[in-house]
């Protein structure tokens, strides 16, 4: 199986194209971000990477997977501080797509108009199994749509829903595996 950066690049397309990774929480995600920013700097193309300022679990520049690898990012408080004029950056990659305005697709489609890939990673869905934040569009408009799966803990199939443990209404909580665990759509649902 071809990774979509490869068949991009081998088409010798030189136009934008936007890439989505998505998922539930501990699916991989933002490793999968990483894997294919690192394969961009291993290609000497010119890589910025953007994560949401409100997001500090780890760090506060640098995205930091469940796995405690880590590589530099800027926090910006909102999608249009992503657009860089006059800048000659070749990648854009964002973290916790879930967590930024409704610009986020308008930026995204401006900066691969440009010419920019843009590889975006995002949880798909809420705590409640709800679309979250702009990724349902940014979703519609990628040239490729990723949809990773964390394993169930309780009952080890492939697990699509982040499932909350601790009370709480609010849509955004952020939290790690006290907060958190991956489940199947059986076990969401029981």
């Amino acid at each position: 199986m071809q990774h979509t950066e490869d068949v991009f690049r081998r088409r010798g397309e030189s136009g934008g194209s936007i890439e989505v990774i998505c998922g539930s929480m501990f699916s991989g995600k933002t490793e999968e971000l990483m894997r294919r920013l690192k394969r961009a700097r291993i290609a000497r193309l010119s890589v910025e990477i953007f994560s949401p300022k409100a997001d500090t679990r780890y760090s506060d520049n640098a995205l930091v997977s469940h796995n405690s690898n880590s590589i530099p990012s800027m926090p910006v408080s909102k999608a249009s501080s992503i657009l860089l004029p006059g800048s000659q950056v070749q990648v854009v990659g964002i973290d916790e797509a879930q967590f930024f305005d409704d610009e986020l697709p308008e930026v995204c489609n401006a900066l691969a108009n440009k010419g920019v890939r843009v590889i975006i990673a995002g949880l798909d869905m809420d705590f409640q199994g709800k679309p979250f934040g702009p990724m349902p569009a940014l979703m519609a408009i990628a040239e490729s749509v990723t949809k990773l799966h964390a394993v169930c803990v309780k009952c080890g199939n492939p697990a699509l829903y982040s499932y909350r443990i601790v009370p709480g209404d609010s849509q955004i909580l952020l939290g790690e595996k006290e907060s958190y665990e991956p489940r199947c759509r059986i076990c969401y649902n029981t």
